[in-house]
C-alpha cells in the first residue's frame, strides 16, 4: 500500500460570491503526480490560495 501524502475531502472554495470549487476528493499517494489543467481564465489559481488545516 502507498504512503498517503495528501488526502482532501469536500473542499469548497468560494470567491466573494461565486462558488468556485465545491465537493473537491483528492488523495495523492507517494510517488504519484498531480497537475491542475484547463483554459487561460479557469480560476486554477485560485486553488493554490486556500488554507488547508
Amino acid at each position: 500500500m502507498s504512503e498517503k501524502l495528501l488526502e482532501v475531502k469536500d473542499l469548497c472554495v468560494n470567491a466573494g460570491e461565486k462558488e468556485i470549487l465545491k465537493g473537491i476528493n483528492l488523495k495523492i499517494n507517494k510517488g504519484e503526480i498531480h497537475v491542475i489543467m484547463g483554459p487561460n481564465g479557469s480560476r486554477k489559481n485560485n486553488n493554490s490560495k486556500c488554507n488547508f488545516e
